[in-house]
């Protein structure tokens, strides 16, 4: 698929120890873009890494921002581009806990870890400069991040709010779309790619295999973005 939009990756400064912008950060700032959701509006951004997609958020004109991570220096990495880049970003050290503290949002962006884990994560060559595994790592089926968040998505959006997710299929897309729905928002997948392997992946492609995850050989893998409104 053909990005419409300016690339991310590589624009922002990634200090140590923060998860880089990477392919679904950026289909998740083209969803976010289309939606035209975000001008005027409360938005958070879960899960912010290095701030590129609250950043985009702030750019698109937003009237305030609110950037979470668990990891503090990705907080310090998104404050610092956020300043670098000329827009003001509340960023914040916290999960979907705290963001319930200080929410409703009318929009909740999220790019959150949904990569399948296997017993053995723990052994694998996977280079620091890719991020921290906190950024990645999310139990067995992907989902310790998203079923939390799918479900805390009424509570953290304002009547008639928009969340945007994005996520790998192997995190089993139809289960937070199931989440959603039965939360009471409508639901929906509005963009998709496919995108070759990364490192993690690649490190883990055997293992998937085994489980039956993963079709032999195959290396790519589509992500996608839901949009979830609350009515």
């Amino acid at each position: 698929m053909k990005t419409l939009f300016p690339d991310v990756r590589g624009s922002l400064r990634v200090t140590a120890g923060v998860y880089a912008p990477q392919h679904d950060s950026q289909l998740l700032i083209e969803a976010m873009t289309r939606s035209g959701a975000v001008t005027g509006r409360q938005v958070l951004d879960l899960c912010t890494g290095s701030g590129a997609v609250a950043i985009a958020a702030a750019q698109l004109g937003a009237r305030s921002v609110t950037a979470l991570d668990v990891c503090p220096e990705a907080i310090a990495c998104t404050a610092g581009n956020a300043a670098a880049t000329g827009v003001y970003v509340d960023a914040r050290v916290g999960t979907w806990v705290e963001a319930l503290a200080v929410g409703p949002f009318d929009v909740v962006v999220s790019n959150p870890p949904y990569v399948p884990t296997s017993p053995a994560a723990h052994l694998e060559d996977i280079s620091v400069e890719v991020g921290p595994a906190t950024a990645w790592n999310a139990g067995a089926d992907g989902r310790l991040v998203l079923n939390p968040l799918c479900d805390s998505a009424p509570e953290l959006l304002t009547d008639s709010g928009t969340m945007l997710i994005v996520q790998s299929e192997f995190a089993d897309v139809e289960q937070s779309l199931r989440h959603l729905r039965s939360a009471g928002l409508r639901a929906e997948v509005v963009l998709s790619q496919l995108i070759p392997f990364g490192p993690v992946l690649r490190a883990r492609a055997n293992w998937m295999e085994s489980i039956g995850m993963l079709p032999v050989g195959r290396r790519e893998e589509e992500i996608m973005v839901i949009r979830a409104e609350k009515w």
